[in-house]
């Protein structure tokens, strides 16, 4: 996971979820639950950031929620900093 300043108020995400990941149908329900996990987390980050996530061969039998909130709350803490 990468985060950016943007200089904005809005806050945006994305997803990069390659064929390691799994089928195509794997690959949808694992972009599927990051946006979720997105949609919740962005509007309580600080406004005007980038979030760019990518999806490893792992998160298919991970604990995706956990794992998101670890590498943002990280990502946000060097970007204070």
């Amino acid at each position: 996971m990468h985060v950016r300043s943007n200089g904005t108020d809005g806050s945006r995400a994305g997803f990069i979820v390659s064929k390691a990941v799994g089928k195509a149908v794997t690959r949808n329900r694992v972009k599927r639950q990051l946006r979720h996990l997105a949609a919740a987390a962005l509007p309580v980050t600080p406004s005007g950031v980038d979030v760019v996530v990518r999806a490893l061969p792992s998160s298919v039998a991970g604990d995706l929620r956990e794992d998101f909130d670890t590498a943002l709350r990280d990502c946000l803490g060097r970007l204070a900093s």
